[in-house]
This record gives C-alpha cells, sequence and structure tokens, in this order.
C-alpha cells in the first residue's frame, strides 16, 4: 500500500494528495471525484501524512497502514454512522493492541472514512517505495581480505607527500 503522498489537512474533509511543495506550504488535490486544488499553508494548516499516522496502543503505537491492510481483509466494515460500541468492536478485531482509553470512537469514524476512500484507488494495491522488495538480489561475494595474526601490525604505507617530484622517465 502507497501512502507516501497522502495527507490529511485539519479542518478540511477528505484526503489529499500531495502535488507539490511551494515556499509557503503545499499544493493539493481531493481525491474525491472533483479533484479539487488546495495551496494548504503551512504556517496555518495542519498537515498529517497517512504514512506516519499512528494509533495509540497498549505497549506501542500501531501503523495506520497496519489498520488498513486489516480491513482491507475483512468483509463487513461498518458505516461510520454506527453506534460507539459497534465501532469499539469492530477496532478490537483490526486493532487488537489499541488503547481503548485514548482511541476515540471519532477517531475510529475517520479511519473508517479514510479507508473509503482509499480502497477504490490503484495506490491501495501498489507497493511501498519506501519499503524493502521482497525479492533478494543475489550479490557477488567479495572474498574477505586474510585477517592478519593477533599481536602483528600490518604494514601501513606512508601517506604521499603533496609537493614531492615524481621522477622523469629516463630515455632510452
Amino acid at each position: 500500500m502507497n501512502l507516501q503522498s497522502i495527507v490529511a489537512v485539519s479542518g478540511k474533509p477528505g484526503l489529499w494528495r500531495a502535488l507539490a511543495q511551494n515556499k509557503s506550504g503545499y499544493i493539493l488535490e481531493s481525491l474525491d471525484a472533483q479533484k479539487t486544488k488546495l495551496i494548504a499553508n503551512l504556517s496555518t494548516a495542519k498537515i498529517a501524512a497517512l504514512n506516519e499516522i499512528t494509533l495509540f496502543g497498549i505497549d506501542e503505537d500501531i501503523r495506520l497502514k497496519d489498520v488498513f491492510e486489516r480491513m482491507n481483509t475483512i468483509k463487513n466494515i461498518p458505516d461510520v454512522k454506527v453506534d460507539g460500541k459497534q465501532l469499539r468492536t469492530f477496532f478490537r478485531e483490526v486493532a487488537p493492541d489499541h488503547d481503548e482509553e485514548k482511541v476515540y470512537a471519532s477517531d475510529m469514524k475517520k479511519v473508517i472514512s479514510w479507508f473509503q476512500i482509499l480502497k477504490d484507488l490503484p495506490l491501495f494495491t501498489e507497493a511501498d517505495p519506501g519499503e524493502p522488495v521482497a525479492e533478494e538480489a543475489v550479490v557477488d561475494e567479495v572474498p574477505a581480505k586474510p585477517a592478519a595474526e593477533p599481536g602483528v601490525k600490518a604494514k601501513e604505507k606512508a601517506p604521499a607527500k603533496p609537493n614531492a617530484k615524481k621522477p622523469a622517465a629516463k630515455k632510452a
């Protein structure tokens, strides 16, 4: 899942794709059908990249990407308008280690609505460019230099003198 350029903007509904950056902020495009353009000023707008968002966990924070991947395997995702108890039950399934005191119903609704926006986009099935590729490249091994005997110091090459003249080649 490639969430590299996807951001949420505080005070703006939905999700946005960061197209470019200028000196005052970011140029964003909405992920909905209208493809609305927006310039988000860095001094006034709070922008959060989805690939950096985490949920409060009991032991450690849970990456949003991991929650989305678990949600993708589940068939019955609740609507964002259901009550908090049903949302909590659902979140116990997709994020079992989330901290129930710190993750509010509004947070769960936001995660579900973001998933509904992203699930049909091609970037949802793309590989993340930041993650290592599953296939390992075959690397030719370079033979290691033989280790010097313990206690024996290897000969060091004297550094070249910067202004030393090289001897002229002999003419035959």
